[in-house]
């Protein structure tokens, strides 16, 4: 055996809860404001909602605003589930908001807008972007399948109120056989699937298991020979009881799920998480555009596995260090060092040009939100615009 082990939580979890609301303050302020400068965190325990941090914005903004969008945002999730009491789940309606917000430091912002239109770095910070052939979506394997099986046991538990919770975590262990079939992406199959996941407490825990595998076979395509289900230990619900749920049960905190947002461990995290900040901060825009590079290196046969980082000054336009690493999968003559330089010349990278190339100064139902990106995960999907191959054909002719 070889295995390696990804998780990932649904929009219900206490701290996607918290992030949720933070990014839902994005979204709102941007679709009214593009120029909005946003970093806000929150804290959610019990009944209390603490929404911290600085924004600058020409909107109108009091304790009552963010006090709606935090409300709505909880709804939205799914709270309270029809099948659950007080005690047991939480009451949107109930919460009590705090609202700590002041004005962005003019220290940062001069820093960030210049006069020719250009974006500075909102502050340092690097991160890192990762894909490798596992899959046709260049993601990890038993990343992508936690995600896959929390998706449809939450949209279940939407459908299904009285019987499941929104709060759940999902599990899955991948054995790889060998280390060099890791090395390689060459996932064999699933050994482990482990799920919580808050039920009805009428319902026996027997009924939930057998419930919870059912979704999971008749809804998750997995690749041909991974899921075999008399190879596959199953664990749900493992303390034989997950009634109470959601921040009333464990508190959440903004940017405590990163590996869930980005790669479940198959790769390093960055400086900062990319839930409640505006496009000025790297530790979003950065993410997606070093997300968008490495995809494309290994969609255009470069190499099995890529992982880009970027790097950022504080007031600086451009990165202060682009850096490919292949992870000894490279399939062209081109050494490490010389690809960094290449992309380094070829995408200026700044703020802005992420910005614009993602339209990430437009949030919106049409194209995308940020809280819903929250909810799900910060790469991956087909319809996020940094998962378009839209370069391909110039990073294909570096094979040459």
């Amino acid at each position: 055996m070889y295995l390696f082990t990804s998780e990932s939580v649904s929009a219900g979890h206490p701290d996607k809860c918290a992030d949720i609301i933070a990014d839902s303050i994005v979204d709102t302020l941007l679709q009214r404001d593009p120029d909005a400068k946003v970093a806000t965190e929150v804290f959610i325990s019990g009944k209390h909602i603490i929404i911290g941090g600085e924004v600058k914005t020409k909107v109108a903004v009091n304790d009552a605003f963010y006090e709606e969008i935090a409300i709505k945002a909880l709804k939205k999730i799914g709270y309270p589930e029809a099948g659950f009491e007080r005690g047991e789940t939480f009451f949107p309606d109930e919460a009590e908001v705090h609202v700590y917000v002041s004005t962005q430091s003019p220290d940062i912002t001069m820093g960030v807008e210049k006069k020719d239109h250009e974006i500075g770095a909102g502050d340092q910070g690097m991160m890192f972007g990762y894909a490798n052939t596992e899959r046709e979506d260049y993601m990890p394997s038993a990343f992508s399948y936690a995600r896959e099986i929390r998706d449809v046991l939450y949209a279940y538990a939407l459908k299904h109120p009285e019987t499941f919770g929104v709060d759940m975590k999902t599990q899955v262990v991948m054995d790889y056989e060998t280390k060099d079939n890791f090395d390689h992406c060459m996932p064999q199959h699933i050994a482990k699937i482990i799920v919580a996941i808050a039920h009805n407490k009428a319902i026996a825990q027997k009924e939930v298991k057998r419930l919870v595998k059912k979704i999971i076979t008749e809804n998750v395509k997995f690749e041909v020979g991974h899921f075999d289900e008399k190879r596959i230990e199953f664990y749900i619900n493992n303390t034989g009881r997950f009634v109470q749920h959601s921040p009333i049960a464990d508190s959440g905190l903004t940017g405590r799920k990163v590996v869930c947002d980005t790669y479940g461990g198959y790769a390093p995290i960055g400086g900062g998480s990319q839930s409640s900040k505006d496009y000025t901060k790297v530790d979003r825009t950065a993410l997606y555009a070093a997300r968008w590079l490495a995809k494309h290196i290994v969609a255009a046969g470069l190499a099995k596995k890529a992982l880009v980082q970027l790097s950022y000054v504080i007031a600086e336009t451009r990165p202060s260090s682009v850096t490919v690493d292949t992870l000894h999968t490279g399939l062209t003559e081109l050494k490490d060092e010389e690809l960094s330089q290449i992309i380094a010349e070829k995408f200026t990278l700044t703020p802005r040009w992420i910005t614009q190339k993602f339209g990430l100064d437009r949030p919106g139902q049409e194209r995308f939100l940020y809280a819903d990106i929250a909810a799900k995960g910060q790469i991956g999907y087909a319809e996020y615009p940094w998962e378009a191959l839209d370069e391909l054909d110039w990073f294909s002719t570096l094979k040459a």
